[in-house]
């Protein structure tokens, strides 16, 4: 029998490592500094249609304030020999070809502040950091990117800086260099420069893909002392302008130093059990298929189950608000039989990992104190809670 004999170096430039060569990773952090940068995780739903605005893919914020509309959606198109399993996709549905000054659409992942505090912002030893990503679109020209420094008691600064797509429908890597002092700026150098050192925001990293003039600015590569208002140049194409236009973006990281593209670290793939975790921490959504149980507890009083619902990770901070799906008949209280419940559960109160809920049945009949399951009784009942930045 014959075998084909494979060339392993076919498209690959540069010089390969040898069999013993070992890479050190410049890195000081152990998990990387954007989570699901892979875009693999999506707990809120696949695909979001019309006027987006708020979170969609997990940890990534989504703005559209334009007369367009678009669908926001999570694709399994991705750059080839990649590692990651899905993008994010913006696609027009509906067009809006002239901005007022104060539309824009954008795409927005937030930090902790205490998770950056080796940038030394606000000190004289701050750090260049590097964003790299993966972009395709069918809108080709010039695009941009913002980093904020949010006030956290100090002063809201803001970077801009230009990118370009070049081939339309066409997977490109970007590298973006952010300097401390672009602009000959000695903002983030100085002590109003700190970083909030909190579970509050820090920082949050920002691709615009459409702007009025409103949030433009003069000048590109260079820190701006304002609020909310600069997060493109006059260059920024428009997005919105046709239905023909999609956009993709994955493979987002964020990094201490000044790499290029071909110094820059490889992607950090975290496993999908831990990517998961790091996105729960922000939103934790519990789906229990019909017949499930989302927690336990007692019956109290006449009309209520109270139902203890355990995180399994623990969240920024503790949520203030429960959400759910569907209607009362999707939930079900479970002692010796189910009683379906005559509305849908009802927020008590959480720490950061557990949530206590009602399950609501007037004069359900069930023995005060007796143990009890909040239930499923739909494939779509779900409970979930949000401590988003």
């Amino acid at each position: 029998m014959a075998f084909a004999t494979i060339d392993l170096t076919k498209g690959v430039t540069g010089v390969l490592p040898s069999a013993n060569a070992t890479y050190s990773d410049p890195r000081a952090n152990s998990n990387p500094i954007i989570i699901n940068g892979n875009m693999a995780i999506s707990q809120r739903a696949t695909s979001f249609t019309g006027h987006v605005s708020g979170y969609a893919l997990d940890r990534y914020e989504c703005s559209e304030s334009t007369d367009g509309a678009v669908t926001i959606s999570q694709d399994s198109s991705v750059p080839d020999g990649q590692v990651f399993g899905k993008s994010m996709k913006w696609d027009v549905t509906t067009a809006d070809s002239s901005l007022s000054g104060t539309q824009f659409c954008n795409i927005i992942t937030k930090f902790e502040g205490q998770n950056l505090q080796s940038f030394n912002y606000g000190s004289s030893d701050a750090k260049t950091l590097t964003l790299a990503f993966w972009v395709k679109s069918s809108k080709t020209g010039t695009y941009c990117i913002s980093l904020i420094k949010e006030a956290g008691g100090q002063t809201r600064y803001e970077f801009v800086k230009e990118y370009s797509i070049s081939s339309a429908n066409t997977w490109e890597k970007k590298v973006i260099t952010i300097s401390p002092t672009a602009g000959s700026t000695t903002f983030i150098t100085n002590s109003a420069g700190a970083i909030v050192n909190s579970n509050a925001s820090g920082l949050r990293v920002m691709f615009t893909l459409c702007s009025g003039t409103t949030y433009q600015v003069a000048t590109n590569d260079k820190w701006y002392q304002t609020s909310g208002t600069s997060i493109a140049t006059s260059n920024q194409v428009n997005f919105m302008d046709s239905t023909s236009n999609d956009f993709y973006l994955t493979g987002v990281q964020l990094e201490v130093g000044s790499f290029t593209s071909t110094t820059i670290p490889p992607f950090q793939n975290e496993s999908s059990k831990m990517n998961l975790a790091r996105c729960q921490r922000y939103y934790y959504k519990i789906a229990a298929a019909d017949g499930g149980y989302f927690g336990s507890g007692n019956i109290d009083g006449n009309n209520d189950a109270q139902i203890l619902v355990p995180f399994s990770t623990t969240m920024r901070t503790s949520p203030s608000a429960i959400e759910t799906n569907g209607t009362a008949s999707h939930y079900a209280i479970r002692t010796t039989a189910n009683v379906t419940c005559d509305s849908v559960p009802v927020f008590s109160n959480t720490d950061l990992d557990r949530a206590m809920v009602i399950f609501k049945k007037t004069n359900h009949g069930i023995t005060n104190q007796l143990a009890a399951l909040g239930r499923s009784n739909n494939n779509t009942a779900y409970l979930a809670w949000s401590a988003e930045l």
